[in-house]
């Protein structure tokens, strides 16, 4: 293994990082201005030793020191993690990734200052495009101290700080990043416990990002608070398995899923807290939602037949036929449980995830025509005798189809019936569609009649109406005659007292 360079090792812990091409063992090849008189802590095999440049002057002492710390460093990890760092700082166009883990040496004795001044090349740079900082390496105060450098990227687009010991405190060290970082689109705090403060802060401060994917996968949260004005405008994909999230945390979530400018494709909550009541919220949003396709709930076991039904319905509901054309038909992925078959009713899920997913299935099919997928659910489940029968015993559903149906309409429905599922079902369709005609025609009997009675009654009232006004005119008249007679005495008499 080729050596570190020498005075890449004496200043690993003292400065945080620097980098040169000197070669290990070469004393000569040392910087000519560095002081000679200035001390470096070295940590090798848990001593600390002091150590002055001009005391490895000599080939013997220099021997000695490298190796000493070879010792610590006998693996190539600090290697890379410093030629990195260097072409971070050069600006290299070949250095797009920057990985560091908390177990290697070079994370563990990287200073306050180092992570402050890493913070500040990296937002000097311009194609670094990946940071990933995971398993232990950054912590709160390490956070603070790199995002105290890291303000602002116009190149990364990949950051990753899965499984640290990270708090709402971390989150906000990070904010003034999030909001300058123009070019960011993936963000993974997968098991760093930012909890449910740390996620709300995080989410109001992607408001104006070009995220497109947040994973926060068990990182303790339990409530949410979304703030429909300060929502990423840009997320597809939000990972939020393995937390306490229930009811309430789907009555917040589903604020992203409202309206014409909904942009999340995929959800995944499986292994959270969520029940029947979180399912109703989450279907009621998502009845007329065009863009979300994948719905990963799995692993909650609150959800029971109740809430499967619930989703069955919102997929593909058999109430009427304009029910069915109106249901979700975006939805590509629904996951909800995975059949127990120690359960008391393991059929009945079995035969509610087999709907679902057909249903899905055809609005993967007709992935960019959900009309065209209405009328597929219609035609396969709809006309289909037999699964229509059980459809509407799993939804609690008791009505003809065929009273919807005009009978104008009616061969053509017979003859899609026996191209699509054959001479049986056309039979069954038949007698069926036989029936309700027959029953609408005594209805429509029935119908007639009354209008006829009532039409008769309001003839008879008519007429009654104008003879009595008939009698109205003649009383009036005869009213007016003695009026006028009284009016000629009254004046006869007047003219005889004069």
């Amino acid at each position: 293994m080729q050596s570190a360079p020498l005075h890449r090792r004496l200043t690993l812990l003292h400065t945080g990082y620097r980098t040169t091409d000197a070669p290990t063992g070469d004393a000569s090849a040392l910087p000519t201005d560095m002081p000679t008189s200035t001390p470096y802590l070295i940590e090798v095999d848990s001593i600390l030793i002091d150590v002055c440049a001009s005391k490895l002057s000599d080939a013997t002492s220099l021997k000695m020191f490298n190796d000493r710390i070879n010792y610590e460093y006998k693996d190539d990890d600090d290697e890379e993690w410093l030629a990195d760092l260097e072409g971070i700082k050069d600006n290299d166009p070949e250095t797009t990734e920057l990985v560091g883990r908390g177990d290697e040496n070079y994370i563990q004795n990287m200073a306050d200052d180092g992570w402050e001044e890493l913070g500040q090349d990296i937002a000097s740079n311009t194609y670094l495009e990946s940071l990933d900082l995971s398993t232990g390496a950054i912590n709160d105060d390490r956070m603070s101290s790199f995002f105290r450098g890291l303000t602002r990227s116009s190149s990364i687009r990949e950051v990753t700080f899965s499984d640290n010991e990270l708090s709402a405190a971390g989150v906000r060290s990070m904010v003034p990043f999030l909001q300058n970082a123009n070019n960011l689109r993936e963000m993974d705090l997968e098991g760093s416990n930012i909890q449910s403060e740390g996620f709300n802060e995080m989410f109001r401060a992607l408001f104006d990002s070009p995220i497109e994917e947040l994973s926060c996968i068990s990182c303790g949260i339990e409530s949410i608070e979304i703030d429909t004005n300060c929502m990423p405008r840009n997320l597809r994909r939000l990972y939020l398995s393995s937390n306490s999230i229930n009811a309430d945390g789907c009555r917040e979530l589903v604020k992203s899923l409202l309206g014409k400018d909904a942009t999340l494709t995929y959800l995944r909550l499986n292994n959270n807290e969520i029940a029947d009541d979180g399912v109703e919220i989450l279907a009621d949003a998502l009845q007329n939602n065009t863009s979300l396709n994948t719905l990963n709930l799995l692993g909650n076991d609150g959800i029971s037949k109740h809430g499967m039904t619930i989703l069955l319905k919102l997929v593909n509901n058999v109430s009427s036929i304009n029910a069915t054309m109106q249901s979700n038909h975006t939805l590509r992925i629904l996951l909800v449980k995975e059949i127990n078959h120690n359960e008391l009713d393991p059929d009945t899920d079995e035969e509610i995830k087999r709907y679902i997913d057909t249903a899905t299935m055809i609005n993967e099919r007709y992935v960019s025509d959900p009309e065209a997928a209405g009328r597929e659910k219609v035609i396969q489940t709809q006309l289909n005798s037999k699964t229509r029968a059980v459809l509407c015993r799993l939804q609690g559903i008791d009505r003809s189809l065929y009273s919807e149906i005009d009978p104008l309409h009616l061969p053509e429905v017979l003859s899609l019936i026996a191209q699509r599922h054959g001479q049986g079902e056309l039979y069954a369709a038949v007698l069926s569609s036989i029936m309700t005609l027959f029953s609408t025609m005594n209805r429509e009997k029935c119908i007639q009649l009354k209008m006829e009675y009532h039409a008769a009654k309001i003839a008879e009232h008519k007429a009654k109406l104008e003879e009595l006004d008939k009698e109205l005119a003649t009383i009036i008249k005869e009213v007016s005659a003695v009026r006028s007679q009284d009016n000629v005495y009254y004046q006869s008499n007047k003219r005889c007292r004069t």
